[in-house]
C-alpha cells in the first residue's frame, strides 16, 4: 500500500511538472530558466529538461489560473510566484 501511495504521487508530480512546462512553452518562456529563478540553489530538473524537449507549443492549451493552482498543489509557492509575475509582463 505504502508503495502505491508513493507511486501515485509521483505521477502526479510529473502531471504537475507537464502542465508547468506547457505553460511556459505556450507562453515561449523558458521553463528551466524560470524554475531557475524561484529556485536558484536546486540542481538542473532533467524532467524539465525531458519534457522541453517533447513538449510541442499549444498542443495543450493551459491557463494561468491551472497552472497557478497545479503548484501551490504540491507546495510550489515560490515557482507559483515567479509564474505569476511573469504573466504580468
Amino acid at each position: 500500500m505504502k508503495n502505491k501511495v508513493i507511486e501515485q504521487y509521483e505521477a502526479d508530480e510529473n502531471m504537475m511538472i507537464q502542465i508547468y512546462v506547457q505553460w511556459c512553452i505556450n507562453h515561449d518562456i523558458n521553463p528551466l530558466e524560470l524554475y531557475n529563478r524561484a529556485y536558484p540553489n536546486q540542481a538542473s530538473n532533467n524532467v524539465i529538461l525531458e519534457l522541453m524537449e517533447t513538449t510541442e507549443k499549444n498542443s495543450t492549451l493551459i491557463d494561468t489560473g491551472t497552472v497557478l493552482d497545479v503548484l501551490q498543489l504540491f507546495g510550489n509557492d515560490d515557482l507559483a510566484y515567479v509564474v505569476s509575475e511573469e504573466d504580468k509582463k
